[in-house]
């Protein structure tokens, strides 16, 4: 049995001051990095990749509405072109971080309101897939399972990885329960494992109310500004090798070779 963690990291700004980071990059196998539009910076980025690299953890880019103010999280109305320039530029700028750090990059993983609205428009999530794929092929696109996103990267026929929350709760239809309630976290370290295992065990997505949701799950991201981010992340991680899942990059996965 195999899986993967991701974690959102380097973003560095006055919501964020990303003080996680160095700890989770030692015990995730994947990192999602902010490329500057909400958060972070050139050389964030850079520093990210090279403690990546130190502890053989895959990279890639985490695009995003370029809305610092609101670390991403607001929803913003783009037209299909302004969409995939959005995309694309960013892109650009971890590629250029990858090459000055020779390491390559592997993914693409949508930030905040664009992901949210991803998962609820099939264009949306087709366009983001389609800028992807114009700019290489070879990257993986992270994608929430069950969503309109994985629906789109199996339209556009790229390589994608379906992905479940460590320590988000779900509503019936599969999407993250908003940060607004009261019951959107999952803080203790024991409540997030038994969520994950139950998930990977089932292959499903349980809802809070209890509805069972059948899916693929590939990938499992624990958020880096949780304020048990590494706790948690210690005790999953040790929770699934104790029950023999083996933890690998992202790109080392079975799917993806």
């Amino acid at each position: 049995m195999e899986t993967n963690i991701n974690s959102d990291l380097g973003e560095s700004s006055e919501y964020n001051p990303t003080k996680n980071d160095t700890e989770l990059l030692q015990i995730v196998n994947t990192a999602n990095i902010a490329c500057g539009y909400h958060a972070g910076d050139l050389a964030t980025i850079k520093k990210t990749i090279q403690l990546a690299k130190i502890n053989n953890v895959s990279v890639g880019a985490h695009p995003s509405f370029k809305d610092r103010e609101n670390f991403g999280r607001k929803r913003i109305k783009l037209t299909k072109t302004e969409v995939k320039k959005l995309v694309i530029d960013q892109l650009e700028i971890m590629a250029i971080a990858c090459d000055e750090e020779n390491y390559k990059s592997t993914h693409v993983k949508p930030h905040g309101a664009l992901n949210n609205m991803a998962c609820e428009d099939f264009e949306l999530a087709f366009t983001i897939g389609e800028a992807i794929k114009e700019f290489d092929k070879n990257l993986i696109y992270m994608v929430l399972a069950q969503s309109e996103m994985e629906k789109a990267a199996q339209k556009i026929n790229i390589s994608y990885a379906a992905e479940v929350f460590a320590d988000r709760n779900y509503e019936d239809n599969a999407t993250l329960v908003s940060r607004s309630m009261k019951n959107a976290l999952i803080t203790k370290p024991e409540d997030s494992l038994s969520h994950v295992l139950k998930m990977l065990e089932n292959k499903s997505i349980f809802s809070y109310s209890g509805k069972q949701i059948p899916c693929q799950i590939d990938t499992i991201c624990i958020h880096s500004d949780g304020p048990t981010a590494v706790p948690l992340a210690k005790y999953l991680i040790k929770g699934l090798k104790e029950r023999g899942y083996q933890l690998k990059t992202l790109n080392s996965l079975i799917k993806f070779n």
